[in-house]
């Protein structure tokens, strides 16, 4: 099943992952302290506003499709028509 060549060649291609994510994997960037307690200080606004604009979405969602849902009901046709020939 593994012969010399297909061996050689996944030690090589596996080398070569290695090699390729320690080159990638270069921290050079660092986070200050004062910027990190900005960004989990800003969480909680950042989730609320996020419900808050969902919840707002949902609504708008949920008005429009019962509007469509009203003018495609299918017993709606039926009681417009046994009202408007009552009148």
């Amino acid at each position: 099943m593994w012969n010399m060549k297909s061996t050689m060649l996944f030690v090589a291609s596996l080398v070569a992952v290695i090699v390729i994510s320690i080159s990638m994997a270069n921290a050079d960037d660092k986070v200050k302290p004062s910027d990190f307690v900005n960004s989990v200080a800003n969480v909680p606004s950042a989730v609320s506003n996020h419900v808050k604009n969902e919840w707002v979405e949902i609504k708008e969602y949920q008005a429009n499709s019962f509007a469509e849902m009203k003018t495609k009901w299918p017993w709606n046709q039926i009681f417009k028509s046994k009202n408007d020939t009552q009148n």
